[in-house]
């Protein structure tokens, strides 16, 4: 007996490789997304393919270019400072909670996985670094047990991976990575919001630099963000 799959199942299949590629760069900025193309790839109805296209707007991905044409979005200067912005006001503070909250399983989860980043950057595995960079942030907004900000966090995951792949300096992030579990493991909240700071804005700088070039990162240092992103080297 043939199984049918749920159209929710379905919806969440296409939608999940259709982020994947974006965040990948298989699907590029301006690419056209096309009910009917898309339908025929997955085998669907266009139905599923509608909804998740309709998902990949309110979480960021592409954009209306008019009323029947949706393209990928693209990330604009203020689109990073903004999401920037948020990744420091969040997870500097989840840092400090990590702190003092970790229990040595914990730490003992994230430094495997520093451990694996380690030799996927020695052997330069892109995809492989981005899943691991990611789940490490992950692991720490885990390690904060505040569920609150783990809600928070989940509406601008995705377009925060998305990000996390434009950054390509990976032995600094391993680097940095390794000192942010230094600092959560010492137990000292403040010297582990201090690391993550320097980390997510060294990070801001290397992503807008991959995107953007010297000179927009250059014109971004002096906006006066409230939260000083920008203004610190």
């Amino acid at each position: 007996m043939t199984t049918v799959e749920p159209l929710g199942a379905v919806r969440e299949r296409v939608l999940a490789t259709l982020r994947q590629e974006i965040i990948t760069g298989r699907l590029r900025p301006g690419d056209r997304l096309v009910e009917r193309e898309l339908a025929d790839r997955f085998a669907v109805s266009r139905v599923p393919v509608r909804e998740a296209i309709r998902a990949l707007v309110a979480e960021g991905f592409v954009v209306f270019a008019t009323p029947r044409r949706t393209v990928v979005r693209r990330l604009t200067p203020t689109d990073v400072k903004e999401l920037f912005e948020l990744r420091e006001a969040l997870e500097v503070y989840a840092a400090g909670l990590a702190a003092q909250r970790a229990t040595r399983a914990d730490l003992a989860e994230l430094e495997e996985l520093l451990d694996r980043a380690a030799i996927a950057t020695r052997a330069q595995e892109a995809e492989t670094i981005t899943e691991i960079n990611t789940r490490v942030h992950e692991r720490i907004l885990a390690m904060a047990d505040n569920t609150l900000l783990v809600s928070v966090m989940e509406p601008v995951g995705g377009r925060m991976r998305w990000l996390t792949h434009q950054n390509e300096e990976w032995p600094r992030l391993l680097v940095e990575h390794r000192d942010l579990y230094a600092a959560i493991a010492s137990g000292d909240p403040e010297r582990a919001r201090a690391h993550a700071l320097t980390h997510v804005q060294a990070n801001y700088r290397a992503t807008v630099r991959q995107l953007f070039g010297d000179t927009e990162a250059g014109t971004g240092s002096g906006t006066g963000s409230d939260t000083g992103l920008e203004g610190h080297e």
